[in-house]
């Protein structure tokens, strides 16, 4: 750790003045950020990371998976998160005209935690980036990335800090956390269009106040409405008895009706029975959000000097809440070849890091395309699969998505496709098709 605090402190002397120098530049203070500058950090690399925002600040995404704890724990944040308190969540239940069932994270089919969090986002991410900073990460608030050179040695940012001054950061290598933000995408020309279709979610925080015995605070509802199957709902349990509610269809269903996005929450809301009735006493404690177009993909997570993770790169859809496991995962993936590669060693990005983490994103597409077409509903409301298959499924909906091991990772379309035949769902009743036509 000596050694490259010194060779760094000789570097600062050597650079012109309004630049200076880092081993790691970190574009991003949520998530993904904060596990590399900690991991980084904690084996004695500077890491200085550029945060646009001021912390705490709200941010959607606030159910997490059981895969996300064994991230927290490698970079070393688990116990900062944990002092959070937040809501536990095992599971996921799902609803949908009036029928309703669950997948349990305890009972899955890869080994891991089986138990995770909900959390309010602002002070997740705060927990998280000031333990980064505990472990010896710089994080500078309020400046933005307004340019970019890649190069593979010397890669160099030019920031506007909260005062409006710019100033030059050079690095020996730079991760692009910022989220929807998508910097070094934009900057490199590396963004492309998303295979998935474009969609649209309105959202809101509420005081919930819900008193029905039935509803188990320890698992996300998702529902789907009742006369449009991809529009579907989420209704995520806090503490102290708040949630995060929201809406999710393509832009035109959403606003044919209200004049407000509010109103239109509300109006799908009040138009699934079970959400109506959970919600009936609901009072919103924020206003409603919209987001959209938010599916995005890359060329390429990778060029000279840098490294694309979490949603800088690519981002699905939020029905899985896989945002946060693909984030770390990209993190936890990436911090050990940054830190081979400042020690001397050759790393093949593509082969060490692009492609390994794009395989579990293949995973988490898929069943977001089964979602979307039907399949996964009529598999997941038909409960009379195997405890087995059923075990399989829930470790990709608790995030464990590279768990070749698992049938349901190394052949997900056809192991999907092949489920979803041998079953139909109906409104009031669930029955295979071999037993329907004998």
């Amino acid at each position: 750790m000596a050694d490259r605090r010194t060779d760094l402190m000789e570097a600062r002397h050597a650079v012109p003045q309004g630049q200076t120098v880092t081993d790691v530049a970190i574009i991003g203070a949520g998530p993904s950020g904060a596990a590399a500058a900690a991991w980084l950090a904690r084996r004695g690399l500077a890491v200085r990371v550029i945060e646009r925002s001021r912390f705490p600040r709200f941010s959607i995404g606030e159910s997490l998976l059981p895969q996300c704890m064994v991230h927290l724990e490698a970079c070393g944040l688990l116990e900062a998160a944990r002092g959070g308190n937040f809501q536990v969540k095992n599971g996921a239940a799902f609803t949908w005209r009036g029928r309703d069932t669950t997948i349990d994270f305890r009972d899955k089919f890869t080994p891991g935690p089986g138990t995770t969090w909900q959390v309010e986002r602002a002070e997740f991410d705060q927990r998280l980036i000031e333990g980064a900073r505990h472990a010896g990460a710089e994080v500078e608030f309020g400046s933005t990335v307004d340019a970019f050179v890649p190069d593979a040695e010397r890669p160099r940012l030019t920031i506007t800090d909260a005062r409006g001054e710019r100033s030059t950061l050079e690095a020996r290598f730079v991760l692009d956390a910022s989220g929807y933000g998508r910097v070094l995408a934009r900057l490199t020309g590396l963004a492309r269009p998303s295979s998935l279709e474009s969609r649209c979610a309105l959202f809101t925080h509420v005081e919930d106040r819900i008193d029905c015995s039935r509803h188990d605070r320890e698992k996300i509802l998702i529902g789907i409405h009742p006369d449009h199957s991809d529009v579907w709902y989420w209704l995520i349990p806090f503490r102290e008895g708040r949630a995060s509610v929201g809406v999710v269809g393509n832009r035109a269903a959403l606003e044919a009706v209200g004049t407000s996005d509010s109103e239109r929450l509300w109006h799908f809301i009040h138009a699934e029975p079970r959400l109506a009735e959970l919600l009936a006493k609901a009072e919103a404690v924020r206003d409603t959000g919209r987001l959209e177009g938010y599916s995005a993909d890359v060329k390429r997570l990778h060029g000279p000097g840098f490294a694309l993770l979490g949603n800088a790169g690519e981002f699905l859809d939020p029905v899985f809440s896989s945002g946060v496991t693909i984030a770390l995962d990209s993190a936890l993936r990436a911090a050990p070849l940054v830190e081979r590669q400042l020690g001397g060693e050759g790393v093949a990005w593509d082969t060490e890091f692009e492609q390994p983490l794009r395989r579990g994103i293949a995973t988490f597409r898929e069943f977001v395309d089964a979602w979307y077409d039907g399949r996964l509903p009529r598999i997941i409301f038909n409960e009379r699969q195997t405890p087995r298959i059923r075990s399989m499924i829930s470790s990709i909906l608790a995030g464990y998505a590279w768990d070749t091991a698992n049938p349901f990772v190394a052949a997900s379309r056809r192991r999907l496709d092949s489920l979803a035949e041998a079953c139909t769902v109906e409104p009031d009743n669930v029955v295979t098709s071999a037993e329907r036509h004998p």
